[in-house]
């Protein structure tokens, strides 16, 4: 399968596994490991689109002229370029040089139990799972075969397609987009000419 071809799915997928593995050979579970999980859930729509917005959609600026970007803003500006190039779909390996650490960091450090802590980069793992393989399964060649999938295909695909300024949720439809006011009635949305070309440099 073309989505087992890429490293981040296979680095997520050991991060949930040893997470996994470590939370049940620490124990010790409460309530808490039950409805932190269940809390992840219902939270992950907001947190996607704020990262969507503010981390994947910044914008250079230039300080002492000197340009400030991060890899992660370029790389998504690539994958607006061209939705297509699976490659770009995925998180960049490079990030997990950084980000499971300071996860780790934070379950050990951040929690009054370690087992909660556990519990919450298990979690993590498998968020960050759902979100490679639905991001992957929108840019793939696979068609909707269901009415709440299609929504999210629709959904995301009309970000790209349509107007980059809307539409930032990618595994749900209409959820923190209907927050935030990012969720407009497409016919009412003029084609945007910088979604495939975020900065406008073309």
């Amino acid at each position: 399968m073309t989505f087992w071809r890429h490293p981040s799915p296979w680095i997520i997928a050991t991060a949930l596994v040893g997470g996994v593995v470590a939370r049940i050979a620490v124990g010790g579970y409460h309530p808490a490991d039950v409805w932190l999980p269940l809390a992840m859930i219902a939270a992950f729509p907001v947190v996607e689109w704020v990262i969507h917005v503010v981390v994947l959609h910044y914008k250079p600026v230039t300080v002492a002229g000197r340009v400030i970007d991060t890899r992660l803003a370029r790389d998504h500006r690539a994958h607006h370029a061209d939705p297509r190039d699976l490659p770009l779909v995925f998180i960049p390996t490079q990030t997990f040089v950084w980000l499971f650490p300071a996860l780790l960091a934070i379950a050990v450090l951040a929690f009054d139990r370690l087992g909660l802590g556990l519990t919450w980069f298990a979690m993590i793992a498998a968020i960050g799972m759902a979100y490679e393989w639905t991001h992957y399964l929108i840019h793939s060649d696979y068609t909707p075969r269901t009415a709440a999938y299609r929504a999210v295909w629709r959904n995301h695909r009309l970000h790209h397609y349509k107007n980059e300024r809307y539409w930032f949720t990618v595994t749900t439809a209409g959820t923190a987009d209907r927050l935030f006011g990012t969720h407009p009635d497409p016919a009412d949305v003029e084609r945007s000419p910088t979604a495939t070309d975020l900065l406008g440099t073309g």
